[in-house]
């Protein structure tokens, strides 16, 4: 992925809670102490649905060798952007989707209301835009 300092939304930017990296090793078939890091990380994004603009909520994952030393390193590493983020809320102002229980839900709410409010600007605690599209 690449981090961009300006907000494209056709771009498909997302922001990322750098403190939120986490995964395990998993060995290959092969074994022989090879391995891959099957790593997560936190994320927030905006999209157009049916030409109006909806916060997301989610996840970011990889899976790599070597494990990466941090998030950037992570997300540096990341280059296979065809499946996106994993969406786990949907807030469009006007209705809310969502997975999990009643308290994730309203969790979720917590950060993407003010977030769509906010468009497009990055909630707190989060770092971005990082996208997987090339460099201009």
């Amino acid at each position: 992925m690449i981090r961009e300092d300006r907000f494209l939304i056709s771009r498909k930017p997302y922001a990322v809670n750098l403190g939120s990296l986490r995964g395990s090793r998993t060995e290959t078939p092969q074994g022989r102490n090879e391995y891959y890091f099957d790593g997560r990380i936190d994320a927030v994004w905006f999209r157009r649905r049916k030409g109006i603009t909806v916060a997301c909520i989610g996840e970011l994952w990889d899976l790599q060798h070597p494990e990466p030393a941090d998030a950037r390193q992570f997300l540096e590493q990341h280059d296979d952007g065809r499946y996106g983020g994993d969406t786990h809320g949907r807030w469009d102002g006007t209705s809310y989707w969502g997975t999990g229980t009643l308290a994730d839900q309203e969790q979720h709410l917590e950060i993407l209301r003010p977030m769509l409010a906010g468009y497009p600007a990055i909630p707190d605690g989060y770092d971005g835009w990082w996208t997987f599209q090339p460099a201009r």
